[in-house]
């Protein structure tokens, strides 16, 4: 392995900094409500917002950040393509916090910067090849909430492991689009997921952050 792609996997690695453990993207109200209950329903529940959803929407800003596009052009998509305050929050605060750390590791300045976006800047400057670098980012994505289902359904760790598993392919090929998809392309499809981000904003007892 590379220095680039060891740089990558630490990036995407659960224990970077940037505070991913805390959000649930709208997952933790979706639960509350009884529309996720089970791993079949988490399953599909994830599946969408990989595959038409936020992080769909993240793997074309990372791909087009990554050959070099304005940073601020794709920043302002991406925080305009925030459907909540809940969803604005995560890009804002978990980009913060990678460019925090990737700065302080490296010795230089950060710029705030969307999630995608900063982790786009980081992987060009660093060599990170494209396809691995968006495959990884949206299995990130995944497992996340893989995370947040563990904790809040609640399922076992293997059931965790098997949605990984079964959304392997729908990660792949999300990526295959992202890499050849324009700007144009944006947009997304999970209404439920969209307003479970908002309602999760007056939920009165969380353990999340979104």
């Amino acid at each position: 392995m590379n220095n680039a792609l060891l740089k990558l996997t630490t990036w995407l690695s659960p224990s970077f900094p940037v505070g991913a453990f805390s959000y649930s993207h709208g997952l933790e109200y979706a639960i509350h409500a009884g529309d996720i209950t089970d791993r079949e329903t988490a399953q599909a529940w994830i599946g969408a917002c990989l595959c038409q959803g936020t992080a769909r929407n993240d793997a074309v800003l990372l791909a087009h950040t990554m050959r070099g596009g304005d940073p601020n052009e794709l920043d302002a998509l991406a925080r305009a393509f925030a459907p909540s305050r809940e969803r604005l929050l995560e890009t804002e605060a978990q980009g913060a916090a990678f460019g925090r750390t990737v700065s302080d590791t490296a010795g230089t300045d950060a710029t705030q910067r969307a999630y995608p976006v900063a982790l786009g800047i980081a992987a060009r400057d660093n060599g990170c090849p494209e396809p691995e670098t968006v495959t990884l980012y949206l299995q990130a994505f995944v497992a996340n909430l893989v995370s947040a289902s563990i904790r809040l359904i609640p399922i076992g760790q293997t059931d965790g492991q098997r949605i990984i598993a079964a959304l392997g392919p729908a990660v792949i090929e999300t990526a295959s689009e992202a890499l050849a998809a324009t700007l144009d392309d944006l947009g997304g499809c999970t209404i439920c997921a969209d307003i479970s981000s908002m309602r999760h904003e007056t939920q009165t007892v969380r353990i999340f952050r979104t």
